[in-house]
């Protein structure tokens, strides 16, 4: 009994977290998800400005908009391998051509999600800038991998506590993030899970670079269980691609072009192309065209 109304209160709790506060903004208009959707590659990580109360504490803990992090890995049929296509199959059941990301939720663990569910979101990519094709499939794969996997509430706790000032805060209460073990192996949090794909191919997000004067510049991959969703917004080995409602650009080069109009032309004139031709050839041209 005690534990039942234990799992109830921590469901209501974490229910109250994941919801929007009323007469929150609609924040859809900073970004042009039409575009987004039709841009966005396997690999790329997609970062949210949430509206949930969650989301509030996470931007008060991190001093950052970005409160959430998913990783687009495309349409079933782009996953070639067939182990992890046979997983994200037993994990999402919905349309095949739908696009998909892998994400991390409070409540939900590592799940798979359409892309389109986020259309009225504030949106932001983070594209690994030269990420070779076959380490954005180990990249997808290990993300896929993921699933199934629960949040970790533990570690978004101590994470909090480290990025609070350290000096000040009771022992028992300080980061065990270091710890031997620290964390269970089976429960992960969104931009941590992400931070754990690219390591997989040895990619950068926010290494540590030791430099010494008499040694090589030198980096050490950073603990993926520090990593937060504005890391990859600040990593300079991310292209930020950013969709705005009101593009400046929207509509491509060739289309701004002064083609003329049938009524702007009075007589059409066309110019033999032989006019344009050296005189050996112009005749041999001739000859061969207009005998």
């Amino acid at each position: 009994m005690l534990r039942k109304t234990r799992d109830w209160l921590w469901q209501k709790g974490i229910n109250w977290l994941n919801a929007i506060p009323p007469n929150e903004p609609d924040s859809s208009a900073y970004c042009n998800f039409d575009f987004l959707e039709h841009t966005v590659r396997p690999g790329d990580v997609i970062l949210f400005a949430g509206k949930a109360r969650v989301s509030k504490v996470i931007q008060m803990v991190t001093l950052s908009p970005w409160t959430h992090a998913a990783i687009y890995i495309g349409r079933i049929a782009d996953i070639r391998d067939p182990i992890a296509r046979e997983k994200l199959q037993a994990h999402y059941h919905g349309d095949p051509n739908e696009r998909l990301v892998v994400e991390s939720l409070l409540g939900q663990g590592t799940i798979v999600n359409p892309i389109s569910h986020y259309r009225q979101e504030h949106l932001r990519i983070c594209r690994p800038s030269g990420l070779d094709w076959r380490d954005s499939e180990h990249v997808v794969n290990a993300a896929i991998d993921h699933l199934g996997l629960d949040y970790d509430v533990k570690q978004l706790l101590d994470l909090a506590r480290f990025l609070f000032p350290y000096g000040i805060l009771p022992r028992r209460w300080r980061s065990s993030l270091f710890q031997h073990n620290a964390g269970k192996p089976t429960h992960i949090i969104c931009s941590s899970m992400i931070a754990r794909c690219f390591q997989q191919v040895r990619y950068p997000i926010l290494p540590v670079i030791r430099s010494k004067t008499d040694k090589p510049l030198s980096f050490a991959e950073r603990n993926f269980r520090l990593v937060i969703p504005s890391d990859f917004d600040f990593s300079p080995y991310f292209e930020v691609i950013k969709y705005p409602a009101w593009n400046f650009s929207e509509q491509p080069v060739y289309r701004s072009l002064p083609w003329q109009t049938e009524e702007d032309v009075e007589v059409a004139q066309v110019v033999p192309a032989r006019t344009f031709l050296p005189a050996p050839m112009r005749k041999r041209f001739t000859a061969v065209f207009f005998s």
